[in-house]
């Protein structure tokens, strides 16, 4: 029972998209990430995800089926340094910077979530480093 300091935590680590768990509360973890560039579209079935944005800005891209037809509805809403966003269960996103800007996350999720939903690819991560 010790505090956290989330700023000795993320000069813990470089890698970006790789995401390092830092606490766990109940069924839920937090973990700290770096971001760069484009993730995966990708969604949650199960879980909601809270995304709190530490340094830099990010750019939280929306996609969901319009009436159950094959034309997607896109959107983007900008979250700031201090802000945070909370990414509803089965919504399909792709968390992004803007530019060469690193931004750096704090997240809250279940421990159950998977890094990206169902899909699989190259940024995928499949266990979280504890530091």
């Amino acid at each position: 029972m010790k505090p956290i300091n989330v700023k000795e935590k993320f000069l813990k680590f470089n890698k970006q998209w790789h995401p390092h768990q830092i606490a766990t509360v109940d069924d839920m973890q937090v973990i700290l990430a770096k971001l760069q560039g484009e993730f995966v579209w990708h969604s949650h079935k199960d879980e909601d995800e809270l995304f709190f944005v530490q340094k830099g800005t990010l750019e939280m891209h929306f996609r969901s089926k319009e009436n159950d037809v094959e034309e997607f509805k896109e959107w983007m809403e900008i979250v700031n340094e201090g802000e945070l966003i909370v990414v509803p269960k089965g919504v399909e996103h792709c968390p992004k910077s803007i530019g060469e800007e690193e931004v750096h996350v704090l997240l809250f999720e279940k421990l159950a979530t998977k890094h990206t939903g169902e899909v699989l690819d190259e940024k995928t991560q499949t266990e979280y480093p504890k530091i």
